[in-house]
């Protein structure tokens, strides 16, 4: 009890996890500038603190000082808004995703379906971004990545139910727990876990699926009329959602916070830092596929999700079925 009401330690999370998000996704900025500077045979940010540390936050301070300009024949309203639903979308969906035990902040028996509805909701701050500008740019990204973006979450969530048909439930605590039995679902869902990352490059438009915002054809893409902390917004957004794909990766195939066996004398590490590092593993494979594969044409990307796929999704939701009917 405290100021007579009864404070719930869930939402004590609340502030750490979304200035958490927000602070990664500012070091993820500078930490994938030199791990590309590096795979390319170049130093990266180096000028601005120790290692260039200091880089992206020079940025953030340059950005919250440029004008913050607004298209004269847009739709101003929209305009403005489209950012905060794309970056508080992705914020939002962090709401069910546990950290270890007890660490989360709605742990919800249905936090799967509220990961693809807070995804499906960015999907609107796009398309609003593109339409809004007024700009021709502009709203072919923007119709690019709705078009990708709700194709995309269609295999997402087939991907999803194998692990849920394996674990019985839709609770991201309770499929972790059902890793701590048996195997983790990387290896009985590989195929699953394929289509699921796959999925999360492009939802989060990350290289080599960034084609609603590809420079060479589209200028910026749905984001060309914005500027300074619009433009932050935007940006930061896309980085919170590659850390949340990576976070659901890890919580989905790769046993969470769990550690290696008893016995391995590696007990006495927190379930948080196992979390961390395989986040961290995952996020490093995501800014490596940037610098190693190119950029497919927008009707390869969507003809191999159909054509691909949706079949492989399909197939694998028949195959775990069949599979756990005849071992019950």
């Amino acid at each position: 009890m405290m100021f007579g009401f009864e404070l719930n330690m869930s939402y004590v999370l609340i502030v750490p996890v979304v200035a958490g998000a927000m602070g990664f996704a500012l070091a993820l900025v500078w930490w994938e500038r030199r791990i590309l500077g590096f795979w390319q045979d170049r130093l990266g940010p180096n000028r601005v603190g120790p290692f260039g540390i200091l880089q992206a936050l020079a940025d953030m301070i340059k950005l919250m000082f440029k004008d913050d300009w607004l298209p004269p024949f847009g739709d101003r309203f929209f305009f403005v808004l489209a950012p905060i639903v794309v970056a508080g979308s992705m914020l939002l969906a962090y709401v069910v995703v546990p950290f270890s035990p007890g660490w989360v902040i709605a742990d919800s028996n249905i936090a799967i379906l509220w990961f693809l509805a807070m995804s499906s909701l960015a999907v609107y701050g796009v398309l609003l971004a593109g339409l809004a500008s007024n700009n021709k740019y502009s709203l072919l990204g923007g119709l690019r990545a709705a078009a990708q973006m709700v194709t995309y979450e269609v295999f997402m969530g087939l991907s999803l139910l194998g692990v849920v048909i394996h674990a019985g439930t839709f609770s991201l605590s309770g499929i972790v727990e059902a890793q701590a039995e048996g195997l983790w679902f990387c290896i009985p869902q590989a195929l699953g876990l394929v289509i699921f990352f796959i999925a999360g490059l492009a939802e989060s438009h990350r290289l080599p699926f960034d084609l609603p915002e590809a420079e060479h054809e589209l200028t910026a893409g749905f984001h060309t009329e914005y500027s300074g902390m619009k433009f932050g917004v935007i940006m930061a957004g896309e980085y919170v959602a590659m850390i949340l794909t990576s976070c659901l990766t890890v919580l989905l195939f790769f046993g969470g916070w769990l550690g290696t066996p008893e016995g391995w004398g590696l007990d006495w590490v927190h379930p948080i830092v196992w979390f961390g590092v395989k986040v961290a593993v995952v996020i490093n494979f995501f800014i490596l596929l940037r610098a190693a594969i190119p950029r497919p044409r927008y009707d390869q990307l969507m003809a191999r999700g159909w054509k691909i796929l949706l079949p492989l999704s399909l197939v694998n939701i028949l195959a775990t079925g069949a599979i756990r009917l005849a071992t019950v």
